[in-house]
């Protein structure tokens, strides 16, 4: 049996996110949202999760390009002099392993993060960060504590095959090969927390370009076990806080394409969320 997530990032971030969450739910195979609890539609998407009973929701970390659950003046280290997170992730994330003081204010953040979710009532399916700034060892080891006490289920780490790339006939740039290593041992220490793993991962190399023609291919070559197809669909593109490039209504057109679905409807296939696993 192959076991499938398809999670859309960043709900909660636009109305025009939140929009194409639905949809591609209602009439697609979307079966999970990863929540950004201090997007500026955060209000909207917890509205839609309510009447989605089937939709998996889990908390979208966000440390970098947005606004912390925290006042500002509590993260100084976190935050730039509009309030809103830093961008130089590379000084960031030196600085979150360097200093004691930023580390505090990342736990802090972090916590406050889980506790806005938990103030949803909606169950909390699994997490990830954006721009997978959980892969950052200190900031994994955080999630990874404050997750198990606020009862997260799973964890995102993307280890995505390339061979499996290439056999859906758009093969991709992802991570460093030696990159992998360190994911897997990540994966392990996820689950030794008790917390569940994806056996492989799809979205990084085709990120805001999840497009129907590679999803028709890579549907009928996943490998056996639980796979996520994570991506980042919308209504239209170009709206407040897209990224430059993405793709956004393509992957809409992706997540609801008739060939898609049908392709999910293959005997050995189950789409749902991490806890229905």
């Amino acid at each position: 049996m192959r076991r499938v997530v398809v999670t859309a990032d960043d709900f909660g971030i636009a109305p025009e996110v939140n929009a194409a969450v639905e949809e591609a739910h209602r009439h697609g195979i979307l079966t999970a949202a990863s929540l950004m609890v201090s997007g500026a539609a955060c209000a909207d998407a917890i509205a839609r999760a309510r009447r989605l009973p089937g939709l998996r929701t889990g908390l979208h970390v966000v440390l970098v390009e947005g606004v912390p659950a925290l006042p500002p003046e509590k993260v100084p280290g976190l935050v730039g002099p509009d309030g809103r997170f830093r961008t130089d992730m590379v000084r960031m994330s030196i600085d979150i392993a360097l200093r004691p003081g930023v580390r505090a204010e990342l736990r802090a953040e972090i916590e406050a993060q889980f506790t806005a979710y938990r103030t949803t009532g909606l169950a909390l399916d699994h997490v990830n960060a954006h721009k997978h700034f959980h892969l950052h060892p200190v900031i994994a080891r955080e999630i990874l504590a404050t997750g198990r006490r606020f009862g997260v289920r799973a964890v995102r780490v993307p280890v995505e095959p390339a061979g499996v790339l290439a056999q859906a006939g758009s093969p991709g740039r992802g991570f460093p090969p030696g990159v992998t290593p360190w994911l897997r041992l990540l994966a392990r220490r996820a689950r030794r927390a008790g917390l569940a793993t994806p056996d492989a991962v799809f979205g990084l190399a085709w990120t805001g370009g999840m497009s129907a023609a590679r999803l028709r291919g890579l549907i009928p070559h996943l490998p056996p076990g639980l796979t996520e197809i994570y991506c980042h669909p919308a209504t239209r593109d170009g709206f407040d806080g897209a990224a430059p490039g993405y793709r956004y209504a393509d992957e809409l057109a992706a997540l609801t394409d008739p060939g898609v679905v049908a392709l999910t409807r293959a005997t050995d296939i189950r789409l749902g969320g991490f806890s229905d696993f």
